[in-house]
């Protein structure tokens, strides 16, 4: 008979906050009420929060200003993007030397397929492999990590629930459910609520049949469940509560796509005060890009209004980029587009690349096409009556192999001197 599937899942515990404290002993090191997300006065949300902050109600996606309300002696700090991206590599690759299939569900999440790996551990117990690779990721990352463990993804999901040593509770980090346990499990330990995928406007039709706890779905078969919330979601739900769920771990496919956005301490209503923000986030975005080995061929620039309405605009380019003056370009360029069609107070900006490919490709196009050059914008056009039409929008300039030198090197005096030692100017004549 073959073996259950060993799955684990590593769920970095209280990650932003853990590496906020890493790269700033003396200062977030020393807070014990500290919520990373952006600083005192900023519109931003919290990002995390530690635990002693969270016993005041703060939560994560909640705005800072709320958070700091419900909590205001705590030290309020930005999100440390560039120690977290690097944090969260390192740990991985701590993981990758226990098992060959990791696959990253977020930057502070692994799953593990230990299927295969019970004679290399000596057939031990999965739990006590989970202590020993929680050993070594806190012993050469610095970063503690908790594992729920099961047959599939969502016994694990939901066990790593039970492992996080929050204060109080006891636990040790680890909490593995028995193969044959999955439904004592769910029936005992878990919530509707707690399942991934169990939404609010689904939580609210469950309620309205006061369907609460696992164990209040169990006595219904899947018929009932299918006329009730229609079949897709009632087949899903029958399975769910039973805890079958993905036993896949393979890699998922790359990133889609990389972005950054923020919203503004005030509403800016000027184009060059709204031109200078989107430039910022254009080279944290591009330098974001060139950390991950990437390069973009789609650029999307996104704007919130004060009334919360959203506008976007996307221009997908015939050569990837990674440099910081390519991207800003045609961000800039999109910008100035959304704002013909639209004027008007703006709360967030952002700017995201997709159509994502190893920047290690790049050489191969290079050799395919050797002296890539501009595409010519094409000649106004001209209606029957011989009016011209608008004129095709402005091409970039391509990008050339200066420009992606000078990130490279922006990019390794920041490393080495810190992220403030060079910024772009705005670009904009005075």
């Amino acid at each position: 008979m073959a073996a259950p599937p060993r799955v684990l899942l590593a769920d970095a515990d209280q990650f932003f906050v853990a590496v906020a404290r890493l790269v700033d002993p003396e200062g977030a090191g020393r807070a014990k009420l500290l919520i990373v997300g952006g600083t005192p006065g900023s519109r931003g949300v919290v990002c995390s929060a530690s635990y002693e902050t969270r016993a005041f109600g703060v939560r994560s996606a909640m705005p800072l200003a709320r958070a700091l309300r419900l909590c205001p002696q705590a030290t309020c700090i930005p999100v440390p993007r560039g120690a977290c991206s690097t944090k969260s590599r390192e740990i991985k690759a701590v993981l990758e030397r226990f098992t060959p299939v990791v696959r990253g569900a977020s930057v502070d999440e692994w799953y593990l397929d230990m299927g295969g790996t019970e004679a290399l551990y000596h057939h031990e117990p999965l739990e006590v492999t989970a202590h020993r690779i929680r050993d070594a990721v806190l012993a050469e990352t610095g970063i503690t990590v908790s594992f729920g463990g099961g047959t599939n993804r969502l016994i694990a999901k939901l066990a790593v629930e039970f492992a996080k040593p929050k204060p109080g509770t006891g636990r040790t980090g680890v909490h593995i459910v028995a193969p044959g346990d999955e439904a004592r499990f769910m029936a005992e330990r878990v919530t509707l609520a707690d399942i991934p995928g169990i939404g609010p406007r689904l939580q609210q039709a469950l309620a309205e049949r006061e369907l609460l706890r696992v164990a209040d779905v169990l006595p219904h078969d899947r018929t009932a469940l299918e006329r009730w919330f229609g079949r897709r979601t009632g087949s899903w739900l029958w399975e769910r509560v039973r805890g079958i769920g993905g036993h896949d771990v393979s890699p998922r496919a790359a990133a889609r796509s990389v972005s950054r956005e923020d919203t503004f301490e005030r509403d800016l209503d000027a184009d060059a005060d709204i031109e200078a923000e989107l430039r910022r986030l254009a080279a944290k975005v591009a330098a974001d890009l060139r950390d991950d080995g990437l390069i973009a061929r789609t650029v999307t620039v996104r704007l919130k209004y004060t009334d919360f309405s959203r506008r976007s605009m996307s221009r997908t380019l015939r050569d990837p980029v990674e440099s910081d003056r390519a991207i800003t370009d045609v961000a800039v360029m999109l910008l100035a587009a959304l704002r013909r069609k639209r004027k008007g107070p703006v709360r967030l900006a952002g700017v995201a690349l997709s159509g994502l490919a190893d920047a290690a490709d790049r050489q191969i196009s290079l050799l395919d096409n050797p002296r890539p050059t501009a595409a010519k914008p094409a000649p106004a056009a001209e209606t029957p009556t011989g009016t011209p039409r608008r004129a095709a929008p402005p091409v970039p300039a391509p990008e050339t192999e200066r420009d992606r030198t000078v990130s490279r090197v922006v990019d390794a005096v920041r490393k080495k001197f810190g992220k403030d030692a060079l910024s772009r100017g705005s670009g904009r004549k005075r």
